[in-house]
């Protein structure tokens, strides 16, 4: 499963770092085995409602067993019955309690004997209790959308989420991720309807009253979390892959850009598949893009589901896209692998799902756009694990935790990632992929935990591991260093001190390689640090212009490299990568006055790689050396000039941080560019310096769906509207996506502080009715702040804010709430 898009940074509580007190969360017991399940299913859109039929094929798994229990929540269980035997047909006896459905057999069944039930049932997801977390939103399974048709701007559909544990409500099962399971899905929609299921469609009939039958069948076992369907007004887009159907579920309007988006698949199944030595194991590959999903997307087997946001964009936004949708195709498709067909015993175990995932988005960026592209994606994972590390650290694997949606989280995904690309690096590309393919073979179509995946490390490669997995999977936290260099008599003396609390984390054991650099090249020295505080004594010809740890930046950790002015310009003119490039630039920005630092940042606008220009944009904002009117030009000429959008709306970015200075010919030309990324930086820009044509500009532009510039046009009329535009807000924080109304709302509220009270009334609903009942908790966030900036003026309006406080039931939210003062 993809994270959820992550909202604008906000102030973070006071971390705590102590170990977890929550109870041990072990595998769920076996008692019984999953062999098929076959459903027909049909649905009663007015009550959205689950008419179902369900046919378990079980056996005991080792015991002797005469009672079955089954997950099935919030059902109406019309029978059970058994389907083998001599007393084939008869009910049985059965207890229900809305969570468990539990069976009493006709007799006691050996493990070497599989028994049938069937089981009629009625499910109804909006009866379930609230849940969810902050990567899944909600947990009730299944999910109608606009289901009588009343909203015009949105289509009919239904669809599932499994994980982790929503199989259950539409469905009776073992909603274990131990368990394995073939499967069978008749699935009756109206005739005018698409729908998708796992395997391949089997059959489709034409039924008598207007609807059709359609028959989807799994061959290969799987577990039942990842049992999906979907049914809507889908245009299906088709592609193949040595011989195997791929298919693109999008909106009609979408279908002649779908290519454009998911394209790359077929490309990214030959490499995945070659770089892991074991072929794509499904019958097919479709993806589907829904509307309202509860998370980013999900790895059901052979069908993944997308967020529509992140996939659907028309040709104009094309040119915006960044690798983020990508990164997501090729993190669920990399699930295929990792989770599908070898899958966690446990919940506890979820990175060896979500830290593959994670990982494959570097890989499959390294393959097609190169290094700089890896080391990108690189440099953005770390960030999230630290920014996230700032509140809690734990152990990748966790048999501790309160519940388990919290495994869903920057650990499991960011951290994960970064401890296996340590591991590659350690252990060397041809030794990684060969463990991992052995790691696959060895558990296919079962379940699996650290353990398998340490022991196909050191069977392939002949050497104890243990070391790097306890101390990366199974101790909590990360290492943060202290690195200082000299050189006396032809040596580098390189200290190393690892400053981390080592209460609650270890001192850590690590390889690292350090560049000293002479003559415009490198020699690289390889040293193992195992001390809180060492020194290494490197072997060097003379002074070198540069010494750079951890030169390819590898390791997961906090890094304060002592470094000179003169170390940081030869690092940013000599560097090969981009990792190295943004370092200099970030060490050098409060040097900008110094001319060899501002020629060297102007060079550094011509970089081959666009987000080492943006970095030394950014570096040049607010510049106030002695080459202003030629850094100034040089701003001007990349927001009119350069090729790459982002790198545009960058440069009008950094314009618009000069205070009083006039660049509005340039804002006014960027509003009729090509890019929303460009049109939406000139609108941030003329709200900080409005000229007496900048709202008529800005209003041409208010009915946009693409939501950078709607972000844009709430900033505007955040600081620069008036009474007229209260009514554009309303109208627009219905129809916002989730990611522009955490921004949104806030201005909403910076908007009604300049209104006068009494008019207030509909934005004041509006923003307590998100903050109370929207499940995104961004968005809640956002309503809350535009609340809160209204208290000065109504405090009328705290008692509320107390309220939403204390009926909140997210905790990482409830302590953002406690800073906002």
């Amino acid at each position: 499963m993809a994270a959820t898009p992550t909202p604008a940074p906000v102030q973070q509580p006071v971390p705590n770092w102590l170990p977890s007190t929550n109870p041990v969360q072990p595998a769920a017991t076996i008692l019984h085995d999953l062999v098929d399940t076959k459903l027909d299913v049909r649905f009663d859109w007015a009550k959205q409602w689950l008419l179902g039929t369900a046919t378990l094929t079980l056996r005991p798994h080792f015991y002797p067993q005469s009672q079955l229990v089954l997950d099935a929540k919030g059902f109406d269980v019309k029978s059970v019955e058994l389907l083998n035997g001599a007393k084939k047909g008869r009910d049985l006896k059965y207890s229900y309690d809305k969570k468990k459905l539990t069976i009493t057999l006709d007799r006691q069944y050996p493990r070497t004997e599989q028994y049938q039930v069937r089981i009629q049932y009625v499910a109804k997801p909006n009866e379930l209790p609230k849940g969810g977390s902050e990567a899944i939103t909600e947990d009730k399974g299944l999910y109608f959308i606009n289901p009588l048709g009343t909203n015009k701007d949105k289509p009919r559909q239904v669809w599932t989420q499994g994980e982790t544990e929503g199989s259950s409500c539409w469905f009776p099962t073992i909603d274990k991720p131990n368990q394995r399971m073939t499967q069978e899905i008749s699935l009756t929609v109206e005739n005018g309807f698409k729908t998708l299921s796992n395997g391949l469609l089997v059959s489709s009939r034409r039924n008598s009253d207007g609807t059709r039958t359609d028959v989807w069948k799994q061959n290969l076992p799987h577990a039942p979390y990842l049992t999906m369907l979907a049914a809507g007004n889908f245009a299906v887009v088709t592609d193949t892959w040595r011989g195997k159907p791929i298919e693109y579920y999008v909106d009609p309007p979408y279908q002649y850009t779908a290519k454009q988006v998911f394209g790359n698949t077929p490309e990214m199944l030959d490499f995945f598949s070659r770089k892991l030595g074991v072929d794509y194991p499904w019958e097919k590959y479709a993806q589907v893009a829904v509307h309202d999903f509860v998370s980013g997307a999900m790895e059901n087997t052979s069908a993944s589901t997308f967020q529509q946001q992140l996939v659907q964009f028309n040709s104009r936004e094309l040119a915006d896209i960044s690798y983020e949708p990508e990164s997501v195709i090729a993190h669920e498709l990399f699930h295929q692998w990792f989770g599908d067909y070898v899958t966690t015993e446990s919940w506890s175990n979820l990175p060896l799902n979500e830290s593959f995932a994670d990982y494959s988005e570097l890989l499959w960026a390294e393959q097609k756009y190169g290094a700089d592209a890896a080391a990108l994606v690189q440099q953005t994972k770390l960030r999230n694990y630290l920014e996230e590390a700032q509140m809690k650290r734990e152990p990748l694997i966790r048999y501790r935790y309160a519940d388990r949606e919290d495994m869903f989280d920057r650990h499991s995904y960011d951290k994960g990632g970064r401890v296996l690309h340590m591991l590659r690096k350690y252990v060397g590309d041809d030794a990684f992929f060969t463990s991992l393919n052995r790691y696959l073979t060895q558990n296919k179509l079962s379940s699996t935990e650290l353990a398998k995946l340490r022991i196909a490390f050191e069977e392939t490669t002949g050497e104890d591991l243990m070391w790097f997995f306890d101390q990366w999977f199974l101790q909590r936290g990360h290492p943060e260093l202290r690195v200082t260099h000299s050189f006396e008599n032809s040596q580098v003396v390189l200290r190393v001190q690892q400053v981390q609390d080592t209460l609650y984390q270890p001192v850590y054991r690590l390889p690292v390689t350090v560049a000293t650099w002479n003559g415009g090249q490198p020699t690289e020295h390889r040293i193992l640090i195992t001390k809180a505080d060492q020194t290494f004594h490197l072997p060097v010809n003379q002074r070198p212009s540069l010494v750079k740890f951890d030169h390819e930046g590898t390791l997961l950790a906090q890094v304060d490299e002592s470094q000179t002015q003169e170390e940081l310009l030869y690092q940013l003119s000599h560097a090969r990568g981009y990792l190295q490039k943004y370092a200099a630039i970030q060490g050098l920005r409060s040097k900008t006055a110094d001319l060899t630092v501002s020629s060297a940042f102007r060079n550094a606008l011509s970089d081959p790689f666009w987000a080492t220009r943006v970095a030394a944009l950014d570096g040049l904002r607010r510049y106030r050396g002695a080459e202003g009117s030629a850094v100034r030009k040089d701003l001007q000429r990349v927001a009119l000039n350069e090729k790459k959008g982002v790198v545009r709306a960058a440069a009008i970015s950094v314009l618009s941080s000069f205070q009083n200075e006039d660049f509005s010919e340039v804002y006014t030309a960027a509003l009729k560019d090509s890019s929303y990324l460009v049109v939406g930086a000139a609108v941030d820009a003329l709200s900080k310096a409005p000229t007496a044509a900048t709202r008529t500009q800005v209003a041409a532009l208010q009915e946009t769906k693409n939501p950078a510039l709607l972000t844009a046009l709430s900033n505007y009329y955040g600081l620069n509207g008036t009474l007229d535009d209260y009514s554009w807000f309303l109208r627009r924080s219905q129809d916002a996506p989730p990611e522009v109304l955490y921004v949104m709302l806030e201005n909403f509220g910076t908007l009604m502080q300049r209104m006068p009270p009494i008019e207030r009334e509909k934005g004041i609903q509006r923003l307590e009715t998100l903050a109370r009942t929207h499940p995104q908790m961004y968005v809640r966030l956002g309503a809350y702040k535009g609340l809160h900036q209204l208290t000065t003026s109504m405090p009328t309006l705290k008692p509320i804010l107390q309220d939403i406080r204390n009926k909140e039931k997210d905790d990482s939210l409830k302590s953002m709430y406690s800073l906002i003062q």
